[in-house]
């Protein structure tokens, strides 16, 4: 492994203490943060960035997404959610091969890549080719295998035997890199004994378990009806928080559904610009972190949010939280700059990433701030809150390895994989709307 020397930065720790570093000087060896500050003049390195005018931090974890649905961006606009699904997005997906998501995972790894991720919580199908991206690409990533527990025929290239093996195949590896779950869909359509089947094999695989939860009020009424209790209460009974668990979303919760959360150290991955756009009542995020929780920031599948920038994340984050409240001092200072960091990436396994401190893995950005919109700089962390866009991210490493250069990304073939992509795209959605067109008539 190289040792790189980042020189003249103005470092965001994000550390304990909130330290922020002026002209200082980072080294990475090994992969790791050797020196942080002021490095010894005669320290040798490989390779000497100069990064004059620029801000290192802490890479991004998208805590929650559906990476290989870029194919269906831009395809199901201005529905309500049940709609959304129903109507577009499930028909779309009816011709989901596992090249297609392959050629969509690999789009959204650029995407990603540009905007300063370094890690992300996939939820999808076909998660060996998702794998195989994440090897190329030198992410890293925590993967689940999408399963139902409905009927063979309702599960997409693999029913729970088949996401089981893909778990244990690919835990550990990329060097470690690749982290994998358990990922039944939802409690509002898998059967509770498969969710205790679940439950069951996390706990004897010790493996982890990601799911979305309470994600809108119908929901939790459903659920109260069916079984006699909300969905949080629900899955607790079943053991599925008695793990690491990932829950997205949790948009409708009682009081008792928080202390549950906070209890069971349920990490929450929020999705705010997909509750916007799909026009999704939510609840307070601050009520979630008041009550013990650790909330993780995600970008939801790009068919809902429309890209994968966790900077625009960020923003919203704050934004929405503000208005909705009618408080402007809701989630202040870095509060979501450490959401999209470590706890995320806390979410996913990797406790020595999100943080610039010394031992620590890695996994930093370097965001060019010579541009108007990031002068001038009274107080950094605003800049990166409120002004700091993907497309200002110049460098990003992943292990001390550079993924992208000054803007060029240096382990994927970029264009080959916009001309794949975008072909595939066309295909899935043309061959589904044909099929509908000729079920109709």
């Amino acid at each position: 492994m190289s040792t790189i020397w980042i020189r003249h930065a103005d470092v965001v720790t994000l550390d304990a203490s909130g330290t922020i570093l002026r002209d200082a000087d980072l080294l990475v060896v090994d992969g790791r943060i050797a020196c942080i500050g002021n490095v010894p003049e005669d320290a040798p390195a490989d390779e000497i960035l100069d990064v004059r005018g620029g801000v290192v931090m802490p890479g991004f974890f998208n805590a929650h997404c559906h990476a290989p649905m870029t194919l269906e961006r831009g395809w199901a606009e201005d529905l309500p959610f049940p709609r959304w699904l129903n109507e577009k997005i499930w028909v779309a997906e009816s011709a989901l091969t596992a090249e297609d998501v392959y050629w969509g995972a690999a789009l959204a790894a650029c995407e990603m890549i540009r905007s300063g991720t370094v890690g992300f919580n996939d939820h999808y199908f076909y998660m060996d080719r998702v794998a195989e991206v994440v090897e190329q690409s030198g992410l890293k990533a925590q993967l689940t295998w999408c399963v139902f527990g409905v009927g063979e025929d309702k599960e997409v290239g693999a029913g729970l035997d088949g996401a089981l093996s893909f778990a244990e195949r690919w835990q550990g590896a990329a060097d470690g890199r690749i982290h994998t779950c358990l990922g039944p869909h939802s409690p509002y359509l898998c059967p509770p004994d498969f969710l205790a089947r679940i439950s069951e094999l996390a706990h004897a695989r010790d493996l982890a378990v990601h799911l979305h939860v309470a994600e809108s009020r119908e929901q939790v009424e459903n659920s109260l009806a069916r079984h006699g209790k909300s969905p949080v209460v629900q899955l607790a009974d079943l053991g599925l928080f008695d793990g690491r668990t990932v829950a997205a979303h949790c948009l409708v919760l009682d009081e008792r559904d928080l202390e549950i959360l906070a209890e069971k150290r349920v990490f929450v991955a929020r999705t705010p610009i997909t509750y916007m756009k799909l026009a999704m009542p939510v609840n307070f995020v601050t009520d979630l972190r008041a009550a013990g929780i650790a909330v993780a920031l995600g970008t939801d599948g790009p068919a809902s949010n429309a890209d994968m920038d966790m900077l625009a994340v960020i923003r919203q984050s704050v934004l929405l939280e503000k208005y909705l409240r009618l408080d402007p001092e809701s989630l202040p200072g870095d509060t979501t700059l450490r959401m999209a960091t470590q706890h995320g990436a806390a979410a996913m396994g990797f406790a020595e990433s999100g943080a610039l401190v010394e031992g620590a893995a890695a996994d930093l950005i370097v965001l060019d701030f010579d541009r108007p919109h990031l002068r001038p700089r009274h107080d950094l962390i605003a800049n990166l809150v409120h002004s700091a866009k993907g497309a200002d991210v110049r460098h990003v490493m992943v292990n001390g390895r550079l993924l992208m250069r000054d803007r060029v990304l240096l382990t994927l073939d970029e264009e080959r994989i916009l001309y794949e992509a975008e072909q595939r795209a066309l295909r899935m959605v043309n061959q589904n709307m044909s099929q509908v067109r000729e079920y109709r008539a």
